[in-house]
């Protein structure tokens, strides 16, 4: 991300800035002319932007310059670049979906990604939760159990790299069974899985680094609650964990099941 663009766009988060439409053509203006993106999809995107702040999906400005800053529809299929910024899900072939903006950018901001932080995001899928990752941290790391769909998002990547996105060169991506993280570089500040399961696995509680938080959709296949788990390890040594529903209650989510990369589903009992 460029040092300035944080200083450029402060305008557009602000709360009582943005309603108007001077605004968002202000806002279009602004994008197009420096990064070549869009004008219609920079619509949509600054009327997503103003129904995740109404949300509350969104409340601090590093994760709404992070949602500004993503063009969605480089990460979506062809058929599907004029529906980038519905509140729906898209389908991204191979079974699977990138999630609707409105939990994107809830589980991101249960993270509270620091700068420093190293992430893990277990399914990368599209690789737009991983684009809106490195718009607040360069140390992303993620996880696609799919070899094709790992291969064509790399694809997607290193084209945007290519085009100027110096930010994205930094995420770093490997294909394998995202149950077992990835050990070489744990121990992880964050970690963010985006397929359910109906436990929390162990091994990624394991490489969560001490105060550390993960958020994962946990539950049945349908109905998931997305929990915010902390880790926290006193002065002698003993670790706490601790549960959070991000949506207190008021919503269940659905997520891909977490698949095994001999087939199958994990869950409590065993492969299924």
């Amino acid at each position: 991300m460029p040092v300035s663009f944080a200083e450029e766009i402060q305008d557009y988060v602000k709360t009582d800035a943005m309603q108007g439409r001077d605004a968002q053509t202000s806002f279009v203006n602004f994008m197009n002319d420096k990064y070549g993106h869009n004008r219609d999809m920079l619509k949509l995107r600054y009327q997503r932007f103003l129904a995740l702040v109404n949300n509350k999906d969104v409340t601090r400005d590093k994760e709404k310059i992070a949602f500004l800053r993503t063009e969605r529809e480089a990460f979506a299929l062809d058929r599907n670049q004029r529906r980038a910024y519905e509140h729906a899900f898209l389908d991204i072939g191979y079974g699977v979906t990138i999630s609707g903006p409105h939990l994107v950018m809830r589980m991101t901001s249960a993270l509270d990604v620091q700068p420093s932080d190293k992430v893990l995001e277990i399914g990368t899928g599209s690789g737009y939760q991983s684009a809106v990752l490195a718009h607040l941290t360069n140390q992303v790391h993620s996880v696609e159990i799919i070899e094709p769909l790992h291969k064509r998002t790399r694809d997607v990547f290193d084209n945007l790299v290519k085009n100027g996105r110096a930010e994205f060169e930094n995420i770093k991506l490997k294909s394998d069974d995202g149950y077992h993280g990835w050990s070489e570089f744990a121990p992880f500040n964050k970690i963010i899985v985006t397929c359910a399961v109906d436990h929390i696995p162990p091994p990624l509680l394991q490489q969560l680094a001490p105060n550390g938080i993960m958020v994962i959709p946990v539950g049945p296949p349908g109905k998931q609650t997305l929990l915010k788990v902390t880790k926290e390890v006193d002065e002698q040594g003993k670790t706490t964990i601790t549960r959070q529903d991000v949506y207190n209650g008021r919503l269940s989510v659905s997520f891909v099941p977490f698949t095994k990369a001999d087939g199958g589903t994990w869950n409590g009992k065993g492969p299924h």
